[in-house]
């Protein structure tokens, strides 16, 4: 079971914060082998959804991603930094996630378009949910991304 918790910035405790980025360190540093800025200066306008769930009798976040207003990256809102970690990866909450981030960035922005930077090789998961690639590949980071628009 997971406890899907939406937080500003403001928000989010130091402990979470400091999970948050740990957990993204993880996954997009260290697993991905990427060395980029991941503090980039969005977090602070954005909306950041926390999936927690315990683990052997400890309370472990396992599934994040932040939602960006219209304007503050591109001109649609946008979904980003999305990451399940590896414990749970295969289980489904990666839809579950990427569900409730959709919901909610809809609750917040109505009629607006959702915009992804996504890696390639998760172009059919994205697809899924009703994103269409509107670019073709390129690097970042060392990984090949596309564009994709809800």
């Amino acid at each position: 079971m997971i406890e899907w918790q939406w937080c500003s910035f403001a928000d989010l405790t130091n402990a979470q914060l400091y999970e948050v980025l740990a957990q993204r360190q993880q996954v997009f540093v260290l697993e991905q082998t990427c060395l980029y800025p991941d503090i980039d200066g969005y977090d602070l306008d954005a909306h950041h959804l926390l999936g927690w769930r315990d683990i052997g009798g400890r309370r472990v976040l396992v599934a994040y991603l932040r939602c960006l207003a219209p304007g503050a990256k591109y001109d649609e809102m946008s979904l980003g930094r999305i990451l399940t970690t590896n414990d749970v990866r295969g289980s489904g909450i990666g839809r579950e996630l990427v569900a409730h981030g959709i919901q909610y960035a809809e609750q917040l922005h109505p009629g607006r378009r959702i915009r992804i930077g996504a890696q390639q090789r998760l172009e059919k998961f994205y697809q899924d949910f009703g994103f269409e690639t509107i670019s073709a590949p390129y690097d970042e980071d060392g990984i090949l991304h596309i564009d994709m628009l809800r």
